[in-house]
């Protein structure tokens, strides 16, 4: 199978990952990237920095004329996360290999874990802690700076327990926290990403975004809690496998 053949198959599937779940389908870039693409870990965490930028800002403007995207708060909790998406950007080029496929298993073990277990949905509204707002925001930027993922399996709870938002503007509202944490990163990353692969990069965003919409269709038609078991399952499969991966 050719290069851009792989990137459009690959964007595809986490595009669909993206739009069915409405979060998380992009943990799977950087492993997609690495294995499929042959890129490098360091090189696979800027380029997923790319696509998930472009994917979640075509998304936010979707959520936005629907009305599900509250911008002051986005905005204040996203400022938490600018530096240490900067710094984390910085960081992430230093690291050994072996080391950030590692990191990266951990994060989207955690991930897996967290989908796989049920936890009520609920619209209540619970006062906002600045602390806890800062620190949710900053955490949240520091792993889309070393890890290139957007994060929004961390976002959509953190801006339902720690600013008390109702699920739909949680969501719609993530995107823009993800697209200004990716950009932030990406600006750190500005001289790595030169040496990008752009031919392989362009496809497999574009087949990601393109995804994405039949991604809401297909929710539209399945149960939301089995699309999402199935996706934690598979997210640890490919998790146990990075971390085999870096260890051996």
């Amino acid at each position: 199978m050719s290069a851009v053949l792989c990137a459009l198959v690959a964007g595809a599937v986490i595009g669909l990952a993206l739009g069915a779940l409405g979060g998380g389908g992009s943990v799977l870039a950087v492993p997609a990237l690495i294995y499929l693409l042959g890129f490098t870990p360091v090189a696979a965490t800027t380029a997923s920095l790319v696509v998930v930028g472009v994917t979640s800002a075509t998304a936010l403007s979707a959520h936005a004329r629907d009305g599900h995207v509250r911008w002051r708060t986005g905005l204040l909790f996203a400022a938490a996360g600018i530096v240490p998406a900067m710094l984390g950007g910085a960081l992430a080029g230093h690291l050994p290999a072996n080391a950030l496929t590692a990191a990266f298993a951990l994060v989207a073990g955690a991930a897996a874990v967290r989908m796989l277990r049920p936890r009520p949905v609920t619209d209540s509204v619970v006062p906002v802690r600045p602390g806890r707002a800062a620190a949710a925001g900053a955490g949240l930027g520091s792993v889309t700076g070393v890890l290139g993922v957007g994060g929004g399996f961390l976002a959509v709870p953190a801006l339902v327990s720690v600013l008390g938002m109702r699920m739909r503007d949680a969501v719609g509202t993530s995107l823009l926290v993800i697209s200004v944490n990716s950009l932030a990163a990406l600006v750190m990353r500005a001289g790595t990403a030169d040496g990008l692969d752009w031919a392989r990069i362009a496809p497999f965003a574009g087949a990601a975004i393109l995804g994405a919409w039949d991604g809401r269709r297909l929710a539209a038609k399945l149960s939301g809690g089995a699309l999402q078991r199935a996706f934690a399952l598979v997210l640890l499969a490919v998790a146990v496998f990075m971390m085999i991966d870096a260890v051996l």
